[in-house]
């Protein structure tokens, strides 16, 4: 059975409000970690897909160009009494009484249990493996186009990382060039493609108008960096290398700006740059008096002169219309790299890292970083239930409370030694007094950290069983026959006694 207009509005102004609020309910729920944030993200960019494509049908209703919803608004309006407005609505209930009739199967079906499906999808969200799921750029087609150009320079992938956005140095004649054109284009279509992916909620289409808005009214006053001079003969002629000739009356005036200055001016022309300094001046001299397009073929550079002479008469017009293109398509790349400045200095920290790790090394960070992003959870997740506070096993989990009577962890041991600290069953107590605290302390008693000193844990008890065991051997007392050193002529050193037993035989 078809709805009617009005019923149509109604179910559309009640997806919009469902919609909605499901929108809301999504963004007051905290997620989980990163993964879970970037999905949340692209739930609600489709609920509002969604609200959008309804708004569209809304709108197209109320337009009514088919006046549909004005002949259904009268129809309900024709009867001037009360019976009349009730024989309209028991016809309209005969209707859906007689269709159900017939189709004794057909039932309600609410569109309520369709949306909340949406709360619960995981959205499918293409990312490369150099990508790590949105966390680093992968620039690597764009850099090949980038050093393979002619245009481009060569430098290492982390360079280009931190400087594709920079385009100063690329000269105006390569800017006007199709090749530049299309590797801005080939940027912005990534970067765009990028940021969609990882902020689905940025309105992008918004922020690319107000771009184009401040680009226009900057261009038509010439605050452009790089295109001051717009609408002018001299725009294609670099700042470095552009030569007013309005300044220059004789040949003999430009043969003194030197060969490089010339080759310079006339490279930035098309014109041929070769020859002598004086065929340099006098080729370059010939603009004062003609313009650009009506020189000889002779007098241009092969690629320049098929540009010159095969372009239109609004050929002016259609450089200013490249230029102002490359222009904009540069002002909305540093826009996106603005906003993505965070992922670009990490995508730049992550490149230089790779070079100082083998294969092996960056598939376990990778793996690593894997686990480590499914495993992110809140601290409320994070909390284990351990009422007992029995100690962690190797999954992170508390260990069985049979194993921990089985060992004996109830029990605490106490070393004075260590700084009073508490070792938990007999058999960490046994093994700390080889460890690295127990000795530490022991050095700082100044007594040898020895088979004799186990099971000692109090510091008057060591140094009373120090002192005993120095009584003992006798090391207080000074024996020169075995501590008093001496030297021979060669070098040789002996104790007291040795020495005078040799010196004795003669043997020194």
């Amino acid at each position: 059975m078809a709805s009617t207009v009005l019923e149509a509005t109604r179910a559309a102004h009640e997806d919009l409000e469902r919609l909605e609020r499901l929108a809301v309910q999504e963004l007051q729920r905290e997620p989980a970690n990163a993964r879970d944030r970037l999905f949340q993200s692209h739930r609600v960019r489709y609920m509002l897909d969604l609200v959008v494509s309804t708004s569209d049908k809304l709108v197209e209703i109320y337009e009514d160009k088919d006046n549909a919803r004005k002949e259904e608004i009268s129809t309900h309006l024709t009867a001037p009494t009360q019976n009349g407005i009730f024989s309209k609505y028991y016809e309209r209930l005969k209707e859906i009484r007689d269709y159900h009739r017939r189709n004794p199967f057909a039932r309600f079906v609410s569109t309520t249990d369709d949306y909340e499906v949406l709360l619960k999808e995981e959205p499918v969200i293409e990312f490369t493996g150099e990508e790590a799921f949105g966390r680093y750029l992968d620039l690597h087609e764009l850099y090949n186009e980038f050093i393979n150009s002619k245009f481009g320079t060569p430098m290492e992938y982390s360079v280009y990382v931190g400087t594709f956005s920079q385009m100063d140095k690329v000269t105006r004649s390569h800017k006007a060039s199709r090749q530049y054109k299309e590797y801005l284009e080939h940027i912005l279509e990534y970067l765009t493609s990028f940021l969609y992916r990882t902020e689905p909620l940025q309105d992008i289409e918004k922020i690319f108008t107000k771009l184009e808005s401040e680009f226009e009214e900057r261009w038509a006053n010439g605050e452009v960096p790089g295109c001051e001079n717009k609408g002018t003969e001299k725009e294609s002629v670099p700042q470095e290398s552009e030569i007013d000739l309005d300044y220059y009356s004789t040949v003999e005036e430009l043969v003194e700006l030197g060969p490089e200055k010339l080759k310079e001016a006339l490279a930035a022309r098309g014109l041929k740059s070769g020859g002598t300094v004086q065929q340099r001046a006098d080729r370059l001299f010939l603009l004062k008096h003609m313009p650009l397009e009506q020189l000889d073929r002779k007098h241009f550079a092969k690629v320049r002169r098929n540009f010159v002479l095969d372009a239109p008469s609004n050929g002016n017009n259609f450089k200013d219309d490249l230029k102002k293109e490359v222009a904009l398509m540069e002002v909305k790349m540093r826009r996106l790299c603005e906003l993505l400045d965070e992922v670009i200095v990490r995508t730049k920290e992550n490149a230089e890292k790779k070079l100082t790790l083998t294969y092996e090394e960056m598939e376990a960070e990778r793996e690593e970083e894997e686990v480590q992003a499914d495993t992110e959870s809140d601290d409320e997740e994070q909390q284990i239930y351990n009422p007992l506070k029995l100690p962690m096993g190797w999954d992170g989990k508390p260990i069985p409370y049979w194993l921990y009577k089985l060992h004996g962890l109830g029990q605490e041991f106490k070393c004075e030694i260590c700084g009073n600290h508490s070792y938990w069953g007999r058999r960490a107590y046994e093994r700390h007094f080889k460890e690295w605290r127990h000795q530490h302390g022991m050095r700082c008693l100044g007594i040898p950290n020895t088979k004799n000193f186990n099971e000692v844990t109090s510091i008057q008890e060591a140094k009373d069983l120090w002192e005993k065991i120095q009584a003992r051997q006798g090391v207080n007392k000074w024996r020169p026959e075995l501590e008093e050193e001496y030297e021979d002529q060669e070098g040789n050193i002996y104790n007291k006694k040795t020495y005078t037993d040799l010196q004795r035989q003669g043997l020194i």
